[in-house]
């Protein structure tokens, strides 16, 4: 089979406009000292952002109405405008479809449970991994995300809640998953800097903890090792999707540069490290790698690097893209492979499916918005 290629570096467009969301902290001060105000105003302008999750500056009423307008354009420009939102589950599922700058798309989708509400952000527009099954793979890669690109996604969905948009909640959220649009570990600085913004406590930042965020990746083994050397305690997911090279060489084509055995001893390594039991994220798909034969092999290769509490399963019933051959296996065939897991003591969930309804696959969205309209 062909292969599509692997794009590890975006390709280069227009440069995101700087926001107060890329800076740290200090440089967020050197920031407002540049513009002639006294630094104490960073702190307010924090404040907005992080606590009343204000990014209009006209609504900095404690910020002096002269400069407010030059402080919107420099710091505070328009990072996502809204293109299209749909809902389903009672409105418990919302699924946003956002422009950039540079006319690149991107999604979100906030989800509503009763424990908890989470959101699944994008890291790139678009993905270079090539993945055949994915829409977003097959759409490639646009450009990466900047980290005020990635952070504002987490302020609108805050503002979303706070206004009552989610029924049933006004709060904050509780939980971040980066397993919208995008591979996030190759644009990894940004994504790690999106994620100090997640942790830092407030008025500098969401104060969220670091288990409540999940960065999920296909398998760029150096930088899961940089990530384990991060030494946070955040929720690590391998979309793994096969349990051998020969499959996986097909689903997932990094697997043609880290094999299973490398990338699943390097994820064992992150558990041991962190402490934190990593999730084994497999999209069962029709009479291609759901077999208990399949669940077997999966079997075999997680037991080898030790007992099941490293360890999590986590099965996705296939969210098929329109006029794909790829498609959710059969509700017997997911059955059959849960039970072969089970009896092997491996700890495994299958996934709550929400948003089929509303083009709830990745990229699914933006490829439908991308398309020119039939005349």
């Amino acid at each position: 089979m062909k292969q599509l290629p692997l794009v590890f570096e975006a390709p280069r467009k227009g440069k995101p406009p700087k926001h107060w969301l890329d800076l740290t902290l200090d440089e967020r001060r050197d920031a407002i000292v540049g513009m002639g105000l006294p630094r104490f105003r960073a702190d307010q302008i924090s404040r907005h952002v992080f606590d009343r999750l204000e990014s209009d500056a006209e609504n900095f009423t404690d910020i002096p109405a002269a400069i407010r307008g030059e402080l919107g354009e420099q710091l505070f420009p328009p990072l996502l405008t809204h293109v299209k939102q749909q809902t389903a589950d009672a409105g418990r599922t919302v699924k946003t479809l956002w422009r950039l700058h540079d006319g690149s798309l991107l999604e979100s989708v906030l989800m509503r449970y009763p424990s908890r509400t989470t959101l699944c952000i994008s890291s790139q527009a678009g993905c270079g991994m090539a993945c055949p099954f994915c829409a977003t793979g097959q759409g490639g890669l646009k450009r990466n995300l900047s980290q005020a690109e990635i952070t504002a996604q987490v302020l609108a969905a805050d503002q979303a809640l706070a206004s009552g948009v989610v029924p049933g909640t006004t709060g904050r959220l509780n939980n971040v998953v980066f397993m919208g649009m995008g591979e996030p570990l190759a644009n990894y600085n940004a994504v790690m800097g999106a994620i100090r913004t997640m942790l830092e406590p407030s008025p500098n930042g969401f104060g969220m903890s670091a288990r409540g965020i999940t960065v999920s990746t296909v398998g760029l083994v150096p930088k899961i090792r940089q990530l384990t050397d991060e030494g946070l305690p955040l929720t690590l997911a391998l979309s793994l999707h096969a349990p051998n090279d020969e499959l996986r060489d097909e689903l997932v084509p990094i697997n043609n540069r880290w094999k299973v055995d490398e990338v699943v001893d390097t994820v064992f390594e992150y558990a041991q490290t962190t402490k934190r039991r990593v999730s084994i994220e497999y999209a069962m798909m029709r009479d291609i790698n759901d077999s208990v034969e399949h669940a077997q092999q999966l079997a075999n290769v997680l037991k080898r690097r030790g007992d099941w509490g490293w360890v999590h399963v986590n099965l996705i019933p296939l969210n098929p893209t329109p006029g794909s051959k790829w498609t959710a296996s059969r509700k017997e065939d997911e059955r059959a492979f849960i039970a072969t897991l089970e009896r092997r003591g491996v700890p495994v969930t299958l996934r709550d499916t929400r948003g089929r309804e509303i083009d709830g696959a990745c990229g699914q969205l933006a490829a439908t918005a991308a398309q020119p309209a039939l005349p």
